[in-house]
């Protein structure tokens, strides 16, 4: 492991999203276990930081310095292993460090995430899938990514997110049933559909006044959220808590009494799994890949998209039964085993192994 340099290519905290914990858990236990790693930021501060005002110019600004650091870590690098997203980011930095690494011959692993790939890949299927088909690996954390991308003739190896089990873990006292407190750790953007939580959450109160929601997570839906809030009359129940530290995200989830996600479109939420570590119980809708890692009550409650009444109707379920709520704590520490790292790390290193003898072959 010594001699293996690994330069990982992805966005770090802040924001806390997915795959911006995922790069920064996986790069802290590539390192813990001997990996040389150097990290390159998709999402590293403008330089100057006037830049990010200017609409155009700041992906420019972003994507020059980022090609330098990038082209330089190749060079020096055994593996290459680059977190991908569809959108935009797909096309200004998984692109470049696809093409990059293959210019220079250096084997890459695109670590793909995201619920959206079925429909940005249908609608730009050969432009979008050429630069993916030329990757050494391409990695998913979920079945239902596997199964979208074998719908496009690529091949894929599951391999599952990570939580880190020792910060994420239930509060050893009991939390206080008289102000239920509900979480969501979403941005405030349109495909998480926090507006039905909302509505949902509204009639909730009617049956718990004490109850109140905090949401964590910035974006362009605040002020919209907030009108929603205002017009159903539930403003003061509703905190926006804004942008949570990452080392302070496992006791956001340890002040609940459970957590709420209501996606539109989703992969493998690592919002859900790491719930489950913090022994809270959860109320998702079923979309996407939600249903692999969530079973409807037996580790969660999993309701239809854009339902507020079904929403409502679980939350409900959770806040007037300790039985439910134990059972569904319960499965959820027992299938959170899955995704410590002591389970994952052999995946990574056989993936790495792999793609080092291959390059070896070739070379």
């Amino acid at each position: 492991m010594d001699r293996m340099r690994l330069s990982l290519v992805g966005p770090v905290p802040p924001p806390v999203g997915g795959m911006a914990t995922q790069a920064m858990q996986l790069l802290t236990n590539l390192r813990e276990e001997g990996y040389t790693v150097e990290l390159i930021e998709t999402n590293a501060p403008y330089q100057p930081s006037w830049m990010r005002r200017v609409r155009g110019l700041r992906a420019v600004a972003r994507l020059i310095p980022f090609t330098v650091r990038l082209w330089r870590a190749v060079g020096r690098s055994t593996i290459i292993h680059v977190f991908a997203n569809s959108g935009w980011a797909w096309w200004l930095f998984a692109v470049p460090t696809i093409s990059i690494s293959r210019l220079r011959r250096v084997p890459i692993v695109v670590n793909y995430h995201g619920g959206a790939a079925k429909d940005f890949f249908a609608s730009k299927k050969t432009l979008a899938l050429l630069p993916l088909k030329m990757a050494d690996a391409i990695v998913v954390p979920s079945k239902y990514l596997e199964k979208v991308f074998a719908n496009l003739g690529v091949r894929t190896e599951i391999i599952p997110n990570v939580v880190d089990t020792t910060r994420f873990h239930p509060r050893p006292e009991m939390r206080d049933p008289e102000k239920f407190h509900i979480v969501m750790t979403r941005n405030l953007e349109p495909v998480y559909d926090i507006a039905t939580a909302l509505a949902a959450f509204s009639l909730v109160l009617k049956e718990l006044p004490q109850a109140y929601i905090s949401i964590a997570g910035v974006g362009p839906e605040h002020k919209r959220l907030i009108n929603i809030c205002e017009n159903l009359g539930i403003r003061e129940r509703v905190v926006f808590v804004g942008r949570i530290e990452n080392s302070k995200i496992h006791e956001f989830y340890q002040s609940a009494n459970m957590m709420l996600n209501s996606s539109l479109v989703d992969n493998q939420p690592v919002s859900i799994l790491e719930a489950y570590a913090a022994g809270v119980p959860v109320v998702s809708t079923d979309v996407g890949g939600v249903s692999q890692i969530a079973t409807h009550d037996r580790t969660a409650l999993l309701v239809p998209s854009g339902d507020p009444v079904r929403m409502s109707e679980a939350i409900l379920r959770i806040a007037r039964d300790p039985d439910l709520v134990k059972r569904l704590t319960t499965s959820g520490l027992v299938e959170i085993r899955n995704y410590t790292w002591k389970h994952i790390r052999v995946k990574w290193q056989a993936c790495y192994e792999n793609l080092t003898q291959g390059a070896k072959k070739r070379g």
